[in-house]
This record gives C-alpha cells, sequence and structure tokens, in this order.
C-alpha cells in the first residue's frame, strides 16, 4: 500500500502515537540525564531548569524532540503497516 493511502486510516496515526510517545520519553529522560546528569542527581533542579528550560530554551528542547518522535513514529509504522 503507499505510503499516502496509509496515512489516511486512522489506525495509522494510533499505531504512529503508540510509537512516538514511548520514543519521546526515551528521547527526553535520556537528553535530560546527557545534559545535566550531575545536578539531577544533585537535586539541582533549578540548575536543571536553567541549563534546559529557561530563557527560552525550552522550544528548542520540547521541539527537537517532538519532530524527531513524530518522524520516527511515522517511518516505524509506515514500515510495519500492511
Amino acid at each position: 500500500m503507499a505510503f499516502f493511502k496509509k496515512i489516511q486510516k486512522t489506525e495509522f496515526w494510533k499505531n504512529t502515537v503508540k510509537i512516538a510517545i514511548p520514543f519521546f520519553i526515551f528521547v527526553t529522560i535520556i537528553s535530560l540525564l546527557m545534559n545535566s546528569w550531575r545536578e539531577i542527581f544533585a537535586g539541582d533542579f533549578t540548575k536543571v531548569a536553567e541549563v534546559n528550560f529557561n530563557n527560552g530554551k525550552w522550544i528548542t528542547f520540547w521541539g527537537y524532540k517532538v519532530f524527531l518522535s513524530l518522524v520516527y513514529g511515522i517511518y516505524m509504522t509506515n514500515k510495519n503497516m500492511k
């Protein structure tokens, strides 16, 4: 089945969300640990917020992860759906 015919089905988008949400959570946790693992384990969440989210950094932080998760979800759903 062609990609454009698949994306018109609601089953495609349900499966995409089932894949994208866990991937999004996984990528977010890994990213936070890579960027601020010392601060997280020290309990300094003010520093974690300052490094990752304050001054408009949250747009970049969440934007890339949402985009990457959605693309990955679409790719995997398209690959596995008949």
